[in-house]
């Protein structure tokens, strides 16, 4: 991609997250975006169709780098280790700027939703089905554990950090032992 281009689209979409970032979603116009990115108005329809369309490629960037964040080349699994979930709320401290931007905005509600999507997915392919959790409706605990650990999420990055990413993971890791959710080792 030619610099210039992506320059422009790096200075709209961080124009787009600072205004984001001070007024509700729907108060953003595409004005102030061209306006703080320095760039017309034209610049700004050549790369998104509105502030909708710009919206949902930012999401869908930043939820693409956050699953990548956690999961290594081919190993596949919500949070396959220690390390990778370390990884990840590392991902998430070095991006806090976007990610409190879209939690604490009124008008985004979809972020939510797409990031309670990808804990669904991940949770229901790794979630054990055996010891403890053999009773149970698999459905319901993949829905709690989706909402516990995104909750966390949220609540780490809008409060902001009160902890470290590895006082996080620390905790996060024995509540999902305790679920059997972590990966266990091959010789078992």
């Amino acid at each position: 991609m030619d610099r210039r281009i992506l320059k422009s689209k790096e200075a709209i979409v961080e124009a787009f997250i600072g205004l984001m970032a001070e007024k509700n979603f729907e108060q953003v116009t595409i004005n102030e975006i061209a306006n703080r990115a320095n760039v017309s108005r034209g610049t700004v329809y050549l790369h998104y169709t509105d502030k909708f369309d710009l919206l949902d490629q930012c999401i869908k960037f930043h939820l693409v780098q956050l699953i990548d964040s956690f999961l290594p080349c081919g190993v596949t699994g919500i949070f396959p280790s220690k390390a990778s979930l370390l990884h990840t709320f590392q991902y998430l401290g070095q991006h806090a700027f976007f990610y409190t931007a879209v939690l604490t905005n009124k008008g985004v509600p979809m972020f939510r939703d797409r990031l309670k999507a990808a804990l669904l997915r991940g949770l229901d392919k790794q979630i054990d089905m055996d010891g403890i959790n053999r009773d149970m409706n698999k459905e319901m605990l993949v829905q709690f554990l989706a909402s516990a650990i995104g909750g966390m999420i949220e609540w780490w990055i809008t409060d902001p950090m009160p902890y470290s990413e590895a006082d996080m993971v620390e905790q996060l890791w024995a509540l999902m032992e305790r679920n059997q959710m972590v990966p266990q080792p091959l010789n078992q």
